[in-house]
């Protein structure tokens, strides 16, 4: 089965190439499509940017689409970065100039009051069917980063539950347990049940516990 991932984010391709690597489907992205123009994130919540970008993807291949959006909620910082983590320091910002912001904003705070969590929404979009999906990791921001792998804030988002950041984890434990992992988890869920109706989905087996 042949699936666009609405993104020309090669990170983000990898880490959902990597996740669903044992369902049997192939991914494409935005980059399979040279003429497609870019995909704005105008919406004021995750959910709204998530579904745009899918049904933006689905008119423009007519695949099935699915997309996310994901931001990171600092307690500190009254939720921010949130809807805006991918230019948080800038529309051009890198993801080394959106880390550098995030610790100049935070360097008086102390290590107590530095929680702070993860969240994807992913949205699948086909002719006639609309799901959403969401999931979430809590965890702190670091007072510098710690580790090499991953993308993003990944260096500086220590996870409650491991007590690493993602940037300290290999891929594979990341695929585990991530806000992304958990979003595309729960939306494999919610696509089983549509299993008489969509009997493709009857042989996708869940990616995560």
């Amino acid at each position: 089965m042949e699936i666009l991932f609405a993104t020309a984010n090669r990170d983000k391709a990898v880490e959902l190439g990597s996740l669903l690597s044992s369902l049997g489907i192939e991914i494409r992205t935005l980059l399979d499509f040279p003429a497609a123009e870019q995909i704005e994130e105008t919406g004021e919540t995750l959910q709204e940017n998530a579904l745009l970008k899918a049904y933006a993807g689905f008119h423009l291949s007519g695949l099935p689409t699915i997309a996310d959006d994901t931001g990171l909620e600092v307690a500190a910082l009254n939720g921010q970065p949130g809807v805006y983590s991918s230019r948080y320091a800038g529309e051009n910002a890198t993801y080394a100039d959106n880390v550098k912001k995030l610790l100049f904003e935070m360097k008086a705070v102390p290590s107590d009051e530095r929680q702070a969590r993860f969240v994807t929404v992913v949205a699948y979009v086909d002719k006639g069917l609309e799901i959403v999906a969401s999931g979430e990791v809590l965890g702190q921001i670091t007072h510098r980063s710690y580790g090499t792998s991953g993308f993003g804030y990944d260096p500086v988002f220590r996870v409650n539950e491991t007590g690493m950041t993602y940037a300290e984890m290999g891929l594979a434990e990341k695929n585990k347990m991530s806000h992304r992992a958990r979003a595309f988890n729960n939306l494999l869920i919610e696509l089983h049940k549509q299993q008489q109706h969509q009997p493709q989905f009857k042989k996708w087996e869940l990616p995560i516990d």
